[in-house]
């Protein structure tokens, strides 16, 4: 890769901006009309305007990103999070157009960023999965059969998307049609996309989630957890590694299960797969994250590993740095 445009903006941006300049690739920043004079515009070797200020507009502008690309004869697109990150058909449009896709194929972002084919891809390669229906359910007459077999309290979630949006709880049969309602209705209004599945809620679980990255000849390794447990209406407040809950023995096998997802999707680039531990410390595969998190500085304070450096090198078509005996844990971040 010889120029690299970011397909976002601000601090994750200007992250990647610096990553590119430590291995001597150039960078492209787009921006909207709002963010002419924004810390990644200044940063970056070249820039270029894409459009109005709403992102629908501007970011979310596929042929105006594509655009920028030819004009400025960027040969490769880093998506950072948000945006286009877990865009499959951005991916594949990338792929026919000669660009470098900086992180997963469209291939693997079908298969786990719908978090119902997820949950069959993890069943398949042996992680425990929660309890719950067998993929979308299409109808409330079809619910209610599943959430009978489940039993309450049960989830509502929609298979695309995250942040909190799309998910709804139901207690009892009473309130469980109009929370359906809701939750196909949010998520399609905050994804385009109205399908759900239902899921058994494990009673005040953790939340944990293991940083994993891959390469394109067939390794992998994790870069233990990081735990998020502290939230506000399922938004993450709180970041911390290592978990203070987890003993030796379970953060091996959760970083075993989490790099065993992904090696059955054969997923490449840096990713993150998110459990819920209960009581007991059982762990459950919740979804994948199919990009470089906002909390990914986190991990990199622990192991000092750059991983947005190891998603460039990855995309060159290079073997991952790293195995896992080479991986250390430092303190607590």
């Amino acid at each position: 890769m010889q120029k690299v445009l970011i397909a976002n903006r601000g601090e994750i941006a200007v992250r990647i901006i610096r990553a590119c300049h430590d291995l001597g690739i150039q960078t492209v920043a787009v921006y909207s009309e709002a963010d002419a004079e924004a810390l990644h515009v200044l940063h970056a070797d070249e820039a270029i305007c894409i459009g109005e200020a709403p992102s629908q507009k501007s970011y979310l502008k596929i042929p105006n990103i594509l655009s920028a690309c030819e004009i400025t004869g960027a040969d490769a697109i880093h998506p950072g999070y948000g945006f286009l990150s877990e865009n499959a058909n951005f991916a594949s449009i990338c792929e026919s157009c000669g660009l470098t896709f900086i992180g997963p194929s469209a291939k693997a972002i079908m298969a786990l960023g719908d978090k119902a084919k997820a949950k069959a891809t993890a069943k398949a390669a042996g992680c425990p999965v929660i309890p719950g229906s067998n993929g979308v359910v299409l109808t409330l007459e079809q619910a209610l059969l599943e959430v009978k077999k489940i039993g309450y309290p049960v989830f509502i979630k929609a298979v695309a998307g995250g942040g909190g949006k799309g998910i709804r709880i139901s207690y009892n049969e009473q309130d469980f049609p109009k929370l359906f309602t809701a939750a196909r209705t949010e998520a399609e209004v905050s994804f385009g996309n109205p399908d759900v599945y239902l899921e058994k809620m494990i009673v005040n679980p953790r939340h944990v989630e293991v940083q994993v990255l891959g390469d394109k000849f067939g390794n992998y390794i994790h870069l233990g957890e990081r735990d998020c447990t502290i939230q506000r209406r399922r938004q993450k407040l709180i970041e911390e590694t290592p978990s203070p809950v987890l003993s030796p023995r379970i953060r091996q096998r959760l970083g075993d299960a989490a790099v065993s997802v992904v090696k059955a999707a054969g997923y490449y680039s840096a990713g993150t797969v998110e459990f819920l531990l209960d009581k007991e410390h059982n762990f459950y595969f919740m979804e994948v994250n199919t990009r470089i998190q906002v909390e990914h500085t986190v991990t990199e304070e622990l192991t000092g590993v750059d991983l947005v450096v190891e998603q460039l090198r990855v995309a060159q078509g290079e073997k991952l740095k790293y195995r896992q005996k080479d991986i250390g844990f430092n303190g607590h971040v």
